[in-house]
This record gives structure tokens, C-alpha cells and sequence, in this order.
């Protein structure tokens, strides 16, 4: 399914956050950590709170809707010829309002590609809209969030040789864009399960890393994510994420994410996951399945 335009999607999830924002500053009293350990998830390499490539109807942070928290996060992806890095920083508001920001720097390490840079921005925002993924476990109803992301990629480095500066002289639209998405979390307490879907309304080439719309296709496109998690015990998670993603661009045979990670929470001030992800191609100049290893560290309160 396609969607011509993301325009009224940002509109309503903006009305959206200025109405969560101001009720939940009604309510917002200090910092309390009340929220049970591993409930507001990891910082995904976007900067919401979920899984390592998707987020989740979670609010980020353990403050509880009397409350509020927040962490910082750095992320580091390495592949055979690419790596990733990402750093940023997420609040959640009285466990309904989520905003966050991270910035990503997408480097290559094999010639013809060896000397490049790409950086890009992320500014986020996630409102829950019903349910609790936690407490309502007599209940069918999932917690449901909507979130907008919006990415402003900052330019192509290291490829001035070949005339190139900017994501779309290799065949985008645009070097900014906006994802617009709905997640849907379950948490079964008895069962140690966690199970999320999301869908998400994109036109973000490799993320937005490579552009935005391109010379394929041009318009919004409804693309799936799945994340499934088993608590091991009360500090250890493990699960497997799947991201379904547009191909927009010639140059590039874009393919599904997928990842299998392990979540350690020693306590609620700090996490670390390691993921091992397969991120298919990313450009025909290097052409071969993208394979390495995730590692994040969370920082919070």
C-alpha cells in the first residue's frame, strides 16, 4: 500500500504531542523509577525507545505517569564494509509522551567506498494513545503509540572526487524526510513475552542514510516491523527483530533488516545489547549481504 503524501501524518501526530505534552505537565512531579526493570525498552539506532532497528509503543525511561525519565544512548554497527554510529537522547513524559534526538554517522571502510562519511539527524516524537503493555494484563488491548520521526541527512564526505556531496546526485528525491509509524506492544508477564508490530509510513532510503524518494519510486509506502523478546530472567532479554524497507533507488537493492539480541539490565541506570544483523545490500558498488555486529550501550534515569 502507498500513501502520496506524508504531510497529513506529521500534521496530526504534531497535534498529538502538544496535547500530550500539555497534559502531562499537569501531572509530572520528580524522577521516580517506578516503572518495572526493562519496560521502557533500549534506544534504537533512530534514537526512540524499542529494539535496536524498530521502535516499540513503549515510553522510553522508567518514570511512571506521575513522573518522568530519560537516557542517553551511543550505538555502534559494524559490517564487512560499512559501519554505523549512533548517539542521542530520549525523555518520556508521565509514560505518555516520548521525545528524543540522535544524530547518526554512516562511514565506509572498502574502496571504491573507503572514504565515506554520511551524517544525518533525527528528531522524534511518540504518543501513547491507549492500552498498557504492563499493567492491563487482563486485557486483550495492547499498548498502542503513534510516533513521527522526522531526518534531515547533512550530506555526502569523502566522495568529492567523484562530483558527489549530496544524497540526491545519487538518484533521491530529497535529503530530508519523515517517518510517520503506529506500534502496537503486548508484555504477557506469566509467559515472559514480549511482542510487538509496527507499521511505518516511509520513503527513507537505507533510513533516510542514502536520501529520501528516489529515482524508482517516490511516494510513501507502508512497511512492516516485527519484534518478538523472551525475558530470560529479570536482568537478561534476548529476541529477534525483522524491518521490512522500501527500494527507491537503482543503486541501491535495498533489503529487510534483521537482528538477534541480547538486553542486559544490571540495573535501571544502565543497559547494554549485543545483536547480530544482517542489513542486505546497501549500495551495487559494494553489492554483497551486509553482516556484523550491533552493540549499545543506554545511560538513564
Amino acid at each position: 500500500m502507498r500513501l502520496h503524501s506524508g504531510k497529513k501524518f506529521l500534521a496530526l501526530a504534531v497535534c498529538l504531542s502538544a496535547f500530550g505534552v500539555a497534559s502531562a505537565e499537569q501531572q509530572i512531579a520528580t524522577p521516580d523509577m517506578g516503572k518495572l526493570l526493562a519496560t521502557g525498552g533500549v534506544s534504537n539506532v533512530e534514537g526512540s525507545g524499542g529494539g535496536g532497528i524498530t521502535p516499540w509503543a513503549l515510553i522510553t525511561g522508567y518514570g511512571t505517569r506521575d513522573s518522568y525519565g530519560g537516557n542517553v544512548h551511543l550505538t555502534r554497527i559494524s559490517t564487512q564494509d560499512y559501519g554505523l554510529t549512533s548517539a542521542g537522547i530520549a525523555v518520556g513524559i508521565a509514560d505518555r509522551v516520548e521525545l528524543s534526538f540522535a544524530k547518526q554517522q554512516f562511514t565506509g571502510s572498502l574502496a571504491p567506498l573507503d572514504a565515506l562519511d554520511i551524517r544525518q539527524d533525527i528528531v522524534g516524537v511518540k504518543i501513547k494513545i491507549a492500552g498498557d503493555a504492563v499493567y492491563e494484563q487482563d486485557s486483550w488491548l495492547p499498548q498502542i503509540a503513534a510516533g513521527v520521526l522526522y531526518k534531515r541527512n547533512n550530506g555526502i564526505r569523502g566522495l568529492g572526487a567523484l562530483g558527489v556531496t549530496n544524497v540526491t546526485q545519487l538518484g533521491a528525491k530529497s535529503d530530508s524526510g519523515t517517518d510517520v509509524y503506529l506500534s502496537a506492544t503486548k508484555i504477557l508477564l506469566d509467559q515472559s513475552l514480549l511482542l510487538n508490530g509496527t507499521v511505518r509510513a516511509t520513503k527513507a532510503n537505507q533510513m533516510g542514510i542514502l536520501g529520501f524518494g528516489g529515482d524508482l519510486n517516490n511516494s510513501y509506502q507502508l512497511k512492516p516491523e516485527v519484534s518478538v523478546a523472551y525475558l530470560i530472567n529479570k536482568h537478561l532479554v534476548a529476541g529477534v527483530e525483522y524491518r521490512s524497507k522500501p527500494e527507491n533507488l537503482k543503486l541501491d537493492h535495498e533489503k529487510a533488516y534483521y537482528d538477534a539480541f541480547v538486553a542486559w539490565f544490571p540495573s535501571k541506570n544502565l543497559s547494554v545489547t549485543a545483536a547480530y544483523a544482517r542489513l542486505g545490500d546497501i549500495t551495487v558498488f559494494n553489492p554483497k549481504n551486509q553482516r556484523g555486529w550491533y552493540l549499545s550501550v543506554q545511560a538513564g534515569f
